[in-house]
């Protein structure tokens, strides 16, 4: 099976040359076919330098991380995977744990996976105002969809057939609910594996690097939820959950 990465990205030239080496490592074990970085708007050489290591850049000027998301599967579309992966620029993800996220689908057993960072995060990974905006938005979904899920982490990886039925749409910080979400609306077949997660290697975080930040995200979280309770149709099977440590 073919898996493409998603790689949305603003201003992390800091962080490229190590992350071009780390998917380089990676890449064979995980079965990626394409790698595709969205610059989300960049003011330094975050292209340019993806570029030189193989990476298709796409660009999309609105700001916002779904409108980056959305970018990079717009330019799938002609020729898409059997998975599509999603992996944050800073490194705090680490590329060597995707085949452990990519192998439950490969194997039939899960429509979309999710890194799970709570239990193995290096201290000072997860702000206290994160950690709270994760338990605060996990715990919304679960009383909503009934799916009590433990992260709401940026890496991931989905069968393409299944995020074709998600019509995805937000374009800014609610994209990663919007996803768990829909998903448990649809009966998707989930499965949560735990990862360990760093401090970003280098740069600012565009989201949860200040309070502020923090906030403003956590109010489209609910404002997302609160969308998607209202709009979204309440009568999709309930999903199948896999743990997996």
């Amino acid at each position: 099976m073919q898996t493409d990465l998603v790689i949305p990205a603003r201003n992390e030239e800091e962080n490229l040359p190590a992350l071009v080496a780390a998917i380089d490592a990676v890449r064979a074990e995980a079965g990626l076919r394409r790698v595709v970085l969205a610059d989300n708007g960049s003011t330094d050489a975050t292209a340019e330098l993806a570029r030189q290591g193989g990476f298709e850049v796409v660009f999309e000027e609105q700001p916002g991380y779904g409108a980056a998301c959305l970018a990079a599967l717009s330019h799938l579309q002609a020729d898409p995977p059997d998975m599509v992966a999603f992996l944050d620029a800073d490194l705090a993800d680490d590329p060597e744990q995707l085949a452990r996220l990519i192998a439950p689908i490969a194997q039939g057993s899960a429509d979309l996976t999710l890194g799970q960072r709570q239990k193995f995060a290096e201290p000072g990974a997860l702000d206290p105002h994160q950690r709270f905006g994760n338990w605060l938005a996990v715990t919304l979904l679960r009383v909503i969809t009934g799916h009590a899920y433990r992260d709401l982490g940026p890496m991931r990886v989905i069968r393409w057939r299944s995020l074709e039925k998600l019509a995805m749409a937000d374009r800014t910080w609610g994209w990663t609910v919007e996803m768990q979400y829909k998903a448990a609306r649809y009966g998707l077949r989930l499965a949560e594996i735990d990862v360990p997660y760093r401090k970003r290697r280098a740069g600012k975080s565009k989201i949860s690097g200040s309070l502020m930040g923090s906030f403003k995200a956590g109010t489209k979280i609910i404002s997302t939820l609160a969308h998607l309770w209202w709009t979204t149709p309440r009568r999709q099977a309930s999903p199948e959950a896999v743990r997996e440590g």
